[in-house]
């Protein structure tokens, strides 16, 4: 049992600023400089009420937001830090990061370094002025927050917490599931991790329950004060209701509670009852790796190892990485995922490359069209690094050995990066000769990762297959140690399968063979080709006669319509791929490259009517469905546009009119600096072939009805993000209708309701980018 005092935080800046009478379009955290009195007093408030640890004035302190302001970063962390300080001399100060406001590669444009970067200047700067620690919140983006944190790390001492913004359904608005959050960020070495912001208490509470099986950490819960009211701007909850919302905190291990949205002095001072309360929790049984959207959890269940992005043998797509190109790695993802892997192998190791840069692309790459968690599979360990910085989520190295230079190398990473590890039952190249020395091996690694830090339920313990052609002894050594060695610690076991039958023919008959003599002897992590005939049915009838596959359900789902006739190998029907399949995938060369082919048989207009918009309708329905995420939504609308492009540049060389459909002018309205919105719906328009005209953030009625004239717009598109400019937005359709401008407007953002959309004199609401684009193709086709 774990045990912690519970500490009070503060509540909401903005919420108190906007009491304050913030005029539309200041900046809040340039009032640090302008008006430090107002956010003195706000401190002290929040502090008389019995706030131990407040927030400082920065949460858009960062290079990107500040532009334009006049004021450095250094300048405004520097003077809303002091402005804390003197608010107080006993209550901690924790700088406040929030998002830098663009979406991260691959499914955006902002990179790891350029993310990097921004995070580092506010960071030094906020440990130079004198921060007690830091806090990363409202954060939806795994990727991003996880650079932030690293950041910290790299370049501060400073204490670290975090929280991210979920919605009812457990999920950020990109899709990171609350369990990898947990799993994630657990791993990194931080003091606290939790949600804040978008939901109130309740839901939070619901959510937080599913990360503390995730975590050992302490939970922090900074909800709002419910959902507003968007015709009065006004939150639902009162003090006394929000507070009675927190009950079972103590039961759960919430050692940090505040308030975000709508929250105010009053609020805290409800929750300050809980001030140096204990809360008690168990440590978490669970442990395992993760993508931003799945969990592959170390249990006793069997998870295949996709092995087929490893150039070694295969000379194309050795040819291909050479080229610097990543489609077949990504081809090779999504073939796999589609066959049962539920983790990827990475390894991109050619004679001759630059594996480090190329790891980085192909992890990028292939983390942009497949869900599953990866495997950072090199000798080198500058590839390993930076394959484990661009991963999303948790991750597995693959591989440390028993000789010092291996673990003063690899350790280090996997301690850095929260990553589990494969380890090698060898020391160095000397491989062991039989059972007992692969246990004297493995046992040599458990007894460094322990001293290191790193809990021997992230290890992975590979016995080595020996090929039977050669050292066939060998092979009932390696499962002897492998069952042994999970009865002695608590463990998974991994073997690369096909390696048993090298040197023999029609080697799937021995591949087989042993996978299933080593799943009888408790593998749950085979290497293996997903692919190769024999391979996943071994795998899933294994499942039924352990009973993880509860009832049979998914073995009958997966062969109850099997003909007869056995097919003999899967990859050659999965290579004749599909323009609809590439769209899906968002594999944007491959829709390219099938388009460019379609159209020697068939004309332009017929493959986008009869090709490219129903998969992108198909596309959204389950988007809509909650069976892909924003990430999978955006790839499939990029790898659509690609293709359209191809169709354009078709008719532009036929000589007729190629014009995109449209114009649809977007803007966010007057005040409003939250573009994060405005720019996906932009993105995914575009890529369902309307020609965008973004007026950018911060936009006035007038420069909205300018543009819509101007360029005959079809449609009008605002977003808000705040309930202080959501009055903007109603400006703004005021303003089109006194100059007559009768076009469609259609609003969105998290603030708004279809009733609000309606009073304000909006023409329709959209909810997301994609019931945008279903109102555009309403409306222009």
């Amino acid at each position: 049992m774990i045990e912690k005092q519970i500490t009070i935080l503060d509540g909401a800046m903005g919420t108190m600023l906007q009491a304050s009478g913030l005029k539309l379009g200041v900046r809040p955290e340039t009032l640090s400089i302008t008006n430090p009195e107002l956010i003195k007093n706000i401190h002290r408030m929040y502090i008389d009420a019995g706030s131990e640890m407040i927030l400082t004035n920065t949460f858009c302190a960062n290079a990107h937001k500040l532009a334009g302001t006049g004021y450095t970063v250094e300048e405004v962390v520097k003077a809303s830090i002091r402005n804390a300080r003197e608010a107080s001399e006993n209550a901690r100060v924790l700088l406040d990061i929030g998002p830098i406001g663009e979406l991260m590669a691959p499914v955006g444009t902002m990179h790891f370094e350029t993310a990097y970067d921004l995070f580092k200047e506010i960071l030094i700067a906020g440990e130079q002025a004198g921060a007690d620690g830091v806090l990363f919140e409202t954060f939806s983006d795994l990727a991003e927050i996880r650079v932030g944190i690293l950041a910290a790390k790299e370049c501060t001492s400073l204490p670290i917490f975090a929280t991210m913004t979920f919605e009812e359904n457990g999920r950020t608005f990109l899709g990171c599931d609350a369990g990898a959050a947990a799993m994630t960020l657990g791993g990194l070495g931080i003091e606290a991790l939790g949600i804040n912001c978008s939901i109130g208490p309740e839901a939070c509470l619901r959510i937080l329950k599913e990360m503390r099986k995730y975590t050992d950490l302490p939970l922090i819960l900074k909800p709002n004060a419910g959902l507003p009211d968007p015709q009065t701007g006004e939150y639902r909850m009162t003090p006394e209701s929000f507070v009675r919302e927190f009950n079972g905190i103590c039961d759960l291990g919430v050692a940090y509670i505040g308030g975000c949205c709508g929250t105010s002095p009053a609020f805290i001072k409800g929750l300050s009852r809980y001030r140096g309360q204990v809360t008690r929790w168990e440590a978490s049984s669970i442990t395992g790796i993760c993508s931003a959207s799945r969990c592959v959890l170390f249990d006793s269940d069997i998870h295949p190892i996709g092995e087929r992005i490893n150039p070694t043998g295969k000379k194309a797509f050795a040819a291909s990485l050479l080229e610097g190109d990543s489609t077949e790695a990504e081809r090779r993802a999504v073939i796999q995922e589609e066959a049962g892997a539920e983790i990827l192998d990475i390894n991109v190791g050619v004679p001759g490359i630059d594996e480090t840069a190329m790891m980085k692309k192909v992890v990028l790459a292939v983390s942009g069209i497949s869900a599953l968690p990866l495997q950072i599979d090199s000798s080198n360990p500058e590839a390993l690094e930076i394959g484990l910085r661009m991963a999303p989520g948790k991750s597995l190295i693959n591989s440390v050995n028993a000789s010092k230079e291996s673990l003063e190398k690899i350790l280090p990473l996997a301690k850095k990066y929260g990553a589990a590890i494969v380890a090698l039952t060898m020391d160095g190249r000397r491989l062991p000769e039989d059972d007992k020395e692969r246990i004297v091996y493995a046992q040599r690694i458990i007894k460094a990762a322990e001293k290191a830090g790193i809990d021997p339920r992230n290890l992975c313990i590979d016995c080595l297959t020996m090929t039977v052609s050669a050292q066939q002894s060998q092979a009932l050594h390696t499962l002897n140690a492998m069952r042994a060695l999970m009865e002695m610690y608590p463990i998974q076991s991994v073997l690369g399968v096909s390696n048993i039958s090298f040197g023999l023919p029609e080697r799937g008959i021995i591949t087989t063979a042993f996978l299933s003599q080593a799943l009888a002897y408790g593998l749950t992590m085979p290497i293996i080709n997903p692919n190769q005939s024999g391979i996943m049915e071994a795998i899933d009838a294994a499942r039924v006669i352990r009973g993880s596959d509860r009832d049979c359900m998914n073995y009958v789902a997966k062969y109850a319509d099997r003909k007869a006739e056995k097919t003999e190998s899967r990859p050659s029907a999965q290579d004749h791929m599909t323009i609809e399949e590439a769209v899906k995938r968002g594999q944007k060369e491959t829709a390219v490259r099938l388009t460019q082919e379609a159209l020697l048989s068939r004309t332009p207009i017929e493959l986008a009517n009869d090709v490219l918009i129903p998969v992108l309708d198909e596309v959204g329905k389950a988007y809509e469905e909650n069976r892909i995420f924003l990430p999978q939504l955006m790839n499939a609308a990029g790898a659509a546009g690609a293709a359209f492009d191809v169709i354009r540049e078709k008719i532009q060389a036929s000589g007729e009119s190629a014009e995109k459909k449209g114009p649809i002018v977007l803007a966010t309205v007057e005040g409003d600096i939250h573009d994060i919105g405005k720019n996906i719906v932009h993105a995914v328009l575009e890529n369902y072939g309307y020609r965008v005209i973004d007026l950018g953030k911060d936009v006035p009625p007038a420069v909205v009805c300018e543009s819509a004239k101007k360029n005959g717009a079809k449609l009008i598109g605002l977003s808000a993000l705040m309930t202080t400019t959501v009055p903007s937005m109603e400006r703004t359709i005021t303003a089109l209708h006194k100059a007559q401008i009768e076009i469609p407007v259609v609003v969105g953002g998290a603030v708004l309701t279809p009733e609000y959309a309606e009073k304000i004199g909006a023409d329709y609401y959209a909810k997301d980018a994609k019931q945008t684009a279903d109102i555009a193709k309403a409306i222009i086709g």
